[in-house]
């Protein structure tokens, strides 16, 4: 007998049928002009459980009517116009607290000191274990690295 293993949205559903109000997902954002990256860390974050949604720009992401339901937000340091810091100082100046992991494939030490001083909660190099994300998205969220 083989067993059926359920996907998280599924078992959400049923749970707020069950106890009559919905039990919401939290949103993982994603700011990478690398496709590729996009692709890859959304397929991971959907795999635990979560939400995802890519932009290819913080641009993009700062322009989404959607932004304020995001739970946490990977985002990638250096990218053509406005960059992963820049990014942080826009999402600061409006009061937002939302959870930043930086994700670089040029580590700088000054870089991840300004970032961690302004609040993000992570700073990873590429090419990054997927382990450490996990990591970074539980202590983000307050779980063990799924909703």
């Amino acid at each position: 007998m083989s067993r059926r293993t359920w996907p998280a949205s599924a078992i959400r559903r049923v749970i707020s049928r069950v106890i009559g109000f919905s039990v919401t997902t939290p949103l993982i954002a994603i700011v990478d002009d690398d496709e590729s990256v996009c692709i890859g860390l959304t397929s991971l974050v959907r795999s635990l459980g979560y939400e995802a949604q890519s932009f290819g720009s913080a641009e993009d992401f700062l322009g989404w009517a959607g932004r304020d339901g995001t739970a946490c937000l990977i985002s990638d340091v250096q990218m053509p116009g406005l960059g992963g810091l820049d990014l942080q100082k826009a999402l600061v100046a409006e009061g937002r607290q939302v959870p930043i992991i930086f994700i670089t494939a040029y580590p700088d030490p000054h870089v991840q000191q300004l970032a961690t001083q302004a609040g993000a909660l992570c700073f990873l190099s590429k090419p990054f274990d997927g382990d450490a994300l996990i990591k970074c998205l539980g202590t983000a969220l307050g779980t063990d690295g799924a909703p």
